[in-house]
């Protein structure tokens, strides 16, 4: 999944080219890059979709040129996860009715990969044997408020667990009482399932999405696709799979991950996942003297940068806007970049 807009990573992301195509750890390949070679270990390249927006399918061609036109699902505007993952199984179940398919973020850090392929090849199994909606969870290693939490049942032996619940972002408090209670795990957005499942879900938790999808069986995957997608999609509910179908079914299942993992939703979580300097900063593209400054986050476009007395900052030099914040503050970057379009 490539639609986002990533504002969090302003101003390096931006709407034309957000943070998904962006080399934001420096390593030379981008987001969807390295989620591409990360699935290709397990999936052939002419069976990997891209769903996508419209308006990014330039730039998927210019960062995949292994794939076809065909394997890019380009929605005409914007509506969530649950439009897009409805438009993807139809097109997989009509090529191949028994196909499970996963469905991955672009834009996550993934670390030991060998780990990462092992759990998807189990949750392929259980959704392939039985009417299962699987999804991976990660471990927390702290209260993070972040991220949505997934509660499984404490007495399940199996190692895929039965989920009893889905919590949007909590507080504080209650994310603290969640990690003491040893049964909740962090929601990466990692999902795999049959088409045959996930299309029957659909049915009966977004009947009305369904089915005016459903009115498009005989265009998808023929020249005619183009045309009901530009004139359906529009018409759909704008809502997530966690809420239209994933808080409301009874057959959701969930894989403790044995893989590191983070979203890296803003800029401190780079900043966290990096860090490895002897004075605690993070130099990315950049060639840092610092003077009694500690704790930063540098990210330029190949410059020098000197710094003095500045601690826990973030110092981001983008093609056309240089942005210098606490890096505490890096929730609010959404706001600024907002607030600074409207001056323009």
């Amino acid at each position: 999944m490539a639609g986002g807009i990533g504002s969090r990573f302003w101003p390096e992301s931006t709407a034309e080219k957000p943070k998904q195509f962006l080399d934001l750890l420096g390593n030379g390949t981008s987001f969807i890059q390295q989620t591409f070679n990360r699935l290709n270990r397990l999936i052939p390249t002419g069976q990997i979709y891209i769903l996508t927006n419209e308006r990014y399918r330039n730039l998927i061609k210019e960062q995949l040129p292994q794939i076809k036109d065909y394997q890019i699902i380009a929605e005409p505007v914007m509506r969530n996860t649950a439009p897009a993952i409805l438009y993807a199984a139809k097109k997989i179940h009509q090529i191949n009715p028994e196909a499970a398919m996963l469905v991955a973020p672009s834009d996550h850090y993934i670390a030991q990969e060998e780990q990462f392929a092992a759990n998807v090849q189990t949750a392929f199994d259980e959704a392939s044997r039985h009417d299962k909606l699987m999804t991976l969870g990660i471990v927390p290693n702290s209260p993070n408020t972040g991220y949505g939490y997934i509660q499984y049942d404490k007495n399940d032996s199996n190692p895929v667990k039965k989920v009893l619940q889905f919590t949007e972002k909590p507080d504080l408090p209650t994310a603290q009482q969640f990690l003491s209670q040893g049964n909740y795990l962090w929601n990466a957005g990692i999902f795999v399932w049959s088409t045959r499942s996930i299309l029957k879900a659909f049915e009966q938790f977004l009947p009305e999405m369904y089915q005016k999808m459903s009115n498009g069986d005989s265009a998808y995957n023929t020249e005619k696709e183009k045309e009901f997608i530009e004139k359906t999609f529009p018409q759909l509910e704008n809502i997530s799979i966690d809420y239209g179908i994933l808080e409301k079914a009874r057959n959701v299942y969930v894989l403790p991950a044995t893989f590191v993992w983070n979203d890296l939703g803003a800029w401190n979580a780079l900043y966290e996942q990096l860090k490895t300097n002897d004075n605690e900063n993070v130099i990315i593209n950049s060639r840092l003297l610092a003077d009694n400054s500690w704790g930063n986050l540098i990210k330029t476009e190949h410059k020098n940068v000197v710094l003095k007395d500045l601690n826990n900052y973030a110092v981001i030099d983008s093609e056309q806007t240089l942005m210098i914040i606490p890096r505490k503050d890096d929730q609010k970057v959404k706001e600024y970049a907002q607030k600074f379009h409207k001056k323009q």
